[in-house]
């Protein structure tokens, strides 16, 4: 059975090069562009794990991480923040609240392995595109 991942980034382009990498890998993708979009996704059940950038069109991304920590079910999502952001207190309060940072550009395979790791999935990091 596939696992569910949820990605939120406002770039197109970024959907169109991580979706089929993931889910050669194994995920199901879930695309959202926005805010409003990614909360309106994780209403209806929350995925397996999320890719989050900061920078989108109706917020920031740590608000929705902080709002996900609030929650009891979101506690322990496993979150990696793909951002540009270099800001040294921004990346300390996304590491406080427990998700793991790619900066852009990044490097497709090593989110898989991130990824798997989070999961505690050996094999997916191993056959990462």
């Amino acid at each position: 059975m596939a696992r569910r991942l949820l990605l939120v980034d406002d770039e197109p382009y970024v959907g169109l090069v991580l979706q089929p990498r993931l889910e050669a890998v194994g995920f199901d993708v879930i695309l959202a562009r926005t805010l409003a979009d990614a909360r309106a996704a994780l209403s209806d059940s929350l995925p397996d794990a999320l890719l989050l950038d900061l920078h989108l069109p109706d917020g920031s991304g740590v608000d929705l991480l902080r709002e996900l920590r609030r929650q009891a079910a979101g506690a322990a999502l496993p979150v990696v923040v793909l951002t540009a952001e270099g800001e040294d207190r921004v990346l300390a309060e996304l590491r406080r609240l427990g998700a793991a940072v790619l900066t852009k550009p990044f490097s497709p395979s090593k989110l898989t392995a991130q990824l798997a790791e989070m999961l505690g999935d050996s094999d997916a990091a191993e056959t990462a595109p």
